[in-house]
């Protein structure tokens, strides 16, 4: 890539961060996926602090993307099909505040287009429930400990990653299939 690459960057939360590396690493176009926390109080934050929920820190993933093979828009079509945005502060299993449906915008283009999509997701009724998931400016990233990062990757057998990443990640193809006829 040379410096006239138009790189954008997005960080969105929706539940454990793993899945939607996971999921999101997939998409052609996206560059690269660092799994972290984001809109807490705690600098430096570390994992146990986010799993305490008091943190204010989403698990997060920052994606970098090249807009002219995959836009922002669909981006975020694959995000919302990676987990459930109608529920507040829980995907699963998973249960508390670092694990919320959150878009941390990086411009006024993405805060625009954030909310125009989850009008018409909202209009389609995908869900049964409204969608809840929050549209903020982007606080400091945190990055995650390298144990967390590209965690589907190198775990596949892993009990979570079978029963759990695993099934979004077939959803998300099966959803990327049909949208492509």
């Amino acid at each position: 890539m040379n410096a006239q690459t138009p790189i954008e960057l997005a960080t969105l939360g929706g539940g454990c961060f793993w899945c939607i590396e996971a999921g999101l690493q997939s998409l052609t176009g996206v560059i690269a996926v660092d799994s972290g926390y984001a809109g807490g109080s705690i600098e430096h934050p570390s994992y146990r602090q986010v799993c305490r929920g008091d943190s204010g820190h989403a698990e997060v993933v920052q994606v970098r993307f090249d807009p002219r093979i995959l836009d922002y828009r669909m981006l975020l079509i694959c995000f919302f099909s990676l987990h459930d945005p109608t529920t507040p502060n829980r995907q699963g299993n998973d249960i508390g505040p670092q694990y919320r449906s959150v878009v941390f915008t990086h411009s006024e283009a993405q805060t625009a287009t954030t909310k125009r999509l989850i009008a018409e997701l909202g209009d389609a009724h995908i869900w049964p429930d409204p969608i809840v998931t929050a549209i903020q400016p982007v606080p400091t990233f945190w990055p995650a400990e390298e144990e967390h990062r590209n965690y589907y990757a190198r775990n596949p057998e892993q009990g979570y990653c079978r029963v759990v990443i695993a099934p979004k990640l077939a959803k998300l193809r099966q959803k990327l299939a049909t949208m492509r006829g």
